[in-house]
């Protein structure tokens, strides 16, 4: 039920007009289609896509311009998602995921590209976590890069309510041994960012949870960790946060999220009084999941991108004025969206955006604004 301060379409005189977009089908067969990821996957310098489906047992990738398709690996069941460690040499993949913890054996792998890059990669199992589920790079490690594996749950905890302690950890390429960051979050922990959240020249981790958002930052070689916000304050296991993504309106920062877990609402933080506002902006979800936030049209404020899989649409919401009203617009009516990204894929100087959903892989070029 459409609710909030979406409903005004309030104008405003200086704002720029919204973008449009051409929609380009990549892949219609991707089953189960989970992540979609922007990547320089061969080191030339161009942004290409991977697409991981979780029913299949081949990570594929699409290369810049021509989106040529591409196997990337075989042999992976149940993948569950990806981040490229180096251009044109080594990825990380989590698979053998099962949302139920006694089910899922959590394989932890580095694909490392041979001599031609386009042929598939050779996987090396470095760890077995269960239920590993987001994978990152973070510069935290001296500002070195790591990649962070944040699971969904404990290897003990079982629905409903999943009340065992989630463990958060990072492995550093070379060695990848694993290193525990912490083990405070209690339930489900779904979504992760990573950014530079004290300006510390560092990156910290937030994570979105039963617990609500959180936010760790390495000082000294321990981790600080705080609260921003507790998310649905609907009694657990109803609770907390889901996704996350990173937005400015100008200078001024805000966080999205989905609330709560696989939830149906598109909530805004903003600092209001040295404290984080939560306003929910849309509550007609049935099992959002993709999230992202870019400036989409070139006028210094990001926009949110954010879709939900159960008969699901794909939206575009824009803020009017410091972001107490915020403007629906439909992006891919029919795209449930299981993820979305934004980048510019072309090369044209304006943001593109790649949604994947069970089936499909969509590039939606950003044709421009008036």
């Amino acid at each position: 039920m459409w609710r909030y301060a979406l409903l005004l379409m309030l104008p405003l005189a200086a704002a720029a007009q919204p973008a449009t977009f051409q929609a380009h089908v990549l892949a219609e067969d991707l089953r189960g289609g989970y992540q979609v990821a922007v990547a320089d996957v061969n080191g030339d310098g161009k942004a290409d896509l991977i697409a991981l489906a979780q029913y299949m047992d081949q990570l594929f990738w699409f290369e810049n311009p021509g989106w040529e398709r591409h196997v990337l690996a075989t042999g992976l069941t149940d993948m569950i998602n990806c981040e490229v460690v180096e251009p044109g040499r080594e990825i990380i993949i989590a698979s053998g995921f099962s949302s139920q913890a006694s089910k899922s054996v959590g394989i932890v792998s580095v694909l490392r590209a041979g001599t031609d890059v386009r042929q598939p990669w050779t996987a090396t199992e470095i760890d077995r976590l269960p239920t590993s589920h987001r994978l990152r790079l973070a510069r935290i490690d001296r500002g070195r890069p790591v990649a962070v594996n944040a699971p969904l749950t404990n290897a003990r905890a079982e629905a409903p309510d999943y009340r065992e302690p989630t463990p958060l950890v990072y492995y550093r390429p070379g060695d990848w041994r694993r290193v525990v960051i912490s083990e405070e979050v209690v339930g489900v922990e779904h979504g992760i960012l990573i950014t530079d959240w004290n300006g510390d020249g560092l990156d910290d981790i937030l994570t979105a949870s039963f617990a609500g958002i959180h936010v760790y930052s390495p000082a000294k070689g321990k981790w600080k960790r705080a609260q921003i916000g507790a998310g649905d304050p609907t009694a657990w296991p109803k609770s907390g946060s889901s996704d996350l993504a990173l937005g400015r309106l100008g200078k001024t920062r805000f966080l999205a999220a989905i609330e709560p877990w696989h939830g149906n609402q598109v909530a805004v933080y903003r600092q209001v009084g040295g404290k984080w506002a939560r306003q929910v902006i849309d509550d007609s979800f049935s099992n959002g999941h993709a999230l992202a936030a870019a400036d989409l049209n070139g006028d210094g404020r990001d926009e949110i991108i954010a879709g939900y899989r159960t008969r699901g649409n794909t939206y575009i919401y824009t803020a009017g004025g410091s972001g107490e009203q915020w403007t629906r617009t439909t992006l891919d009516e029919g795209m449930a969206s299981a993820s979305c990204a934004a980048a510019d894929l072309n090369g044209d100087g304006r943001v593109d955006i790649a949604c994947i959903d069970g089936t499909r892989l969509k590039w939606y070029e950003n044709r421009g604004w008036k």
